[in-house]
């Protein structure tokens, strides 16, 4: 069975990179979100297997929503997207649980090796 994805990201054209490089890859995306707060919401209704979690939202940023998962399931399993310069933020998240970070512009053999890996 595929492992099920929620992706989760204020731009949707970040979205649909993302969801191209996952399906491409044999991964089922059953959700999509544009900021912390839908995050929290769709991961209740959809107990997605991993998130990819954008940091910089509006709304709710992404490592507000990964604690606020946290607090719902401490084993849930999210990769924070960061841009290029984000190194203090993704520090935060991983002190927050975040599994793993990817780096935009996306590469997809990182998108998937990091995501293989958290499954694991």
């Amino acid at each position: 069975m595929a492992n099920r994805i929620l992706i989760v990201d204020d731009a949707a054209f970040m979205r649909m990179m993302i969801r191209d490089i996952l399906t491409k890859n044999g991964f089922e995306v059953v959700g999509e979100a544009q900021d912390g707060a839908q995050a929290i919401e769709k991961y209740k209704e959809l107990s997605p297997d991993l998130i990819t979690m954008d940091i910089t939202m509006p709304e709710m940023d992404g490592i507000t929503a990964l604690k606020e998962i946290r607090k719902l399931d401490t084993n849930v399993k999210v990769i924070m997207c960061s841009a290029m310069g984000q190194q203090a933020m993704v520090i935060d998240a991983i002190q927050a649980g975040a599994k793993d970070f990817i780096v935009k512009p996306f590469q997809a053999d990182r998108v998937i090796e990091a995501i293989k890996k958290t499954l694991s």
